[in-house]
C-alpha cells in the first residue's frame, strides 16, 4: 500500500499540513524542515495525489499539446520531446489532433484550456487574430509558428534554405523548384521568403509550383508540374512530399539525382530509408518539444518575468543520395 501523508508527517515529526506545503509550496517551508519532509517521503515511497495537490496549488498538473496531424511523422518526435520534458517536471500531457482544421484547432484550445495549466500549439493553422484571442485566455506557447511577440519555438528556416541553395549551386543547378505546403502554414511562407532571398543572392531562378497537402500524395500531385517546369532541382515543403515526388518521378521514368535533384525538410526516419536516400534539411524536433515545455513552465512560474519568449533552433542540411550534379543537356 502507498504511504499516506500522515505517515510521512509522523516520520518527519511535522504536521500533515507542513508536508503538503513542503511538497507543493516549498518556498514557504523552512529549508531544514523541507529537507526532512522530502527524505521521509522518499524513504516511505510517498506519491502525492495529483487531484489533492491541485486543490492546494490551483494547478491541474496537466499541459495540453495540440498538433495538426499525428499521422505526419514530423510530429511524433516532437510529442516525445514534450512528454519527456513534462514527465521530468511531473506534468501529464493531454494530446489532441486538429486534422489540419483551423476551426477544430480553435475549439480544442478552448476545451483543453479548462483542463490544463497551459497549452503548446504546434504548427497552428489559425488566423493571427484568432491565435491572439486564444492566447489571451490561457498560457500558450507555439511551436513552428510566430505571431507577433507571443511565446514561440521555431526553426531557423532562413539558414536551412541558405544551406540547401548553396548545396544546389555548388552542384551546378541554376533553376530551383519549390513545392509548397498548406497555404495557411506559417513555415511554408517563411521558407518561401527565405528561398527567394537565397536564390536571388546566388543568381538562381526560383519557380514555385503551388500549395499542396503536406503528405505523400501532395508530392505525387506536384511532380508533373515540377517536370513540366524544366527545373533541374526541387525543394519540397517536407520530407513526406519529397518522398511522394521521388515516387512519381520514378514512375515517369526520371532518374534521381541524374535528371533532377530532390531535397526535403524535416529529416523524418523514412528519409534515410528511401531509394535514393533523401537529402533533407534536418529540424531538431524532439529538442523543440522540450524547449516548448521549458518555456511554458517558465511562463507558468513567472508570467511577467520571462524575457526570452521567442526561441529559434538551428537547422542542418544532411546530404544524401537524392542530390547530384545538374544535368547539362
Amino acid at each position: 500500500m502507498r504511504a499516506t501523508i500522515r505517515e510521512v508527517a509522523r516520520d518527519a515529526g511535522v504536521s500533515p499540513s507542513t508536508v503538503s506545503r513542503a511538497l507543493s509550496m516549498p518556498d514557504l517551508v523552512n529549508p531544514v524542515t523541507r529537507e526532512r519532509v522530502l527524505r521521509a517521503a522518499q524513504r516511505l515511497g510517498y506519491e502525492p495525489n495529483r487531484a489533492a495537490r491541485g486543490l492546494i496549488t490551483g494547478r491541474t498538473g496537466n499541459v495540453g499539446l495540440i498538433v495538426p496531424d499525428l499521422a505526419n511523422p514530423f510530429f511524433p518526435s516532437l510529442v516525445k520531446g514534450v512528454q519527456a520534458k513534462a514527465r521530468e517536471a511531473d506534468y501529464a500531457v493531454l494530446l489532441a489532433d486538429t486534422d489540419e482544421d483551423p476551426a477544430a484547432e480553435r475549439d480544442l484550445v478552448r476545451v483543453l484550456a479548462k483542463q490544463v495549466d497551459g497549452l503548446i500549439l504546434c504548427s497552428p493553422r489559425g488566423r493571427e487574430e484568432d491565435i491572439r484571442a486564444l492566447a489571451a485566455t490561457t498560457t500558450l506557447v507555439m511551436v513552428n509558428r510566430r505571431v507577433g511577440k507571443l511565446p514561440s519555438v521555431v526553426f531557423d528556416n532562413a539558414d536551412g534554405m541558405r544551406q540547401a541553395v548553396a548545396h544546389l549551386q555548388a552542384l551546378g543547378h541554376r533553376r530551383v523548384g519549390w513545392v509548397g505546403g498548406p497555404r495557411s502554414s506559417w513555415s511554408n511562407r517563411d521558407r518561401v521568403r527565405a528561398l527567394q532571398t537565397a536564390t536571388a543572392a546566388a543568381g538562381m531562378e526560383l519557380l514555385v509550383a503551388g500549395n499542396f497537402p503536406p503528405q505523400f500524395e501532395g508530392g505525387i500531385a506536384a511532380a508533373d508540374l515540377v517536370i513540366a517546369s524544366g527545373v533541374t532541382s526541387v525543394i519540397a515543403y517536407n520530407d513526406l512530399m519529397a518522398l511522394g515526388l521521388l515516387d512519381r518521378l520514378r514512375n515517369r521514368g526520371m532518374d534521381v539525382p541524374r535528371d533532377i535533384s530532390v531535397i526535403g525538410i524535416d529529416d523524418i526516419q523514412m528519409s534515410a530509408m528511401s531509394s535514393p536516400t533523401l537529402t533533407t534539411v534536418s529540424l531538431t524536433k524532439e529538442q523543440a518539444g522540450r524547449a516548448a515545455v521549458d518555456l511554458l513552465l517558465a511562463l507558468l512560474e513567472q508570467p511577467d518575468g520571462v524575457r526570452n519568449v521567442r526561441r529559434e533552433l538551428p537547422t542542418q542540411l544532411l546530404v544524401r543520395g537524392s542530390t547530384g550534379v545538374a544535368r547539362t543537356d
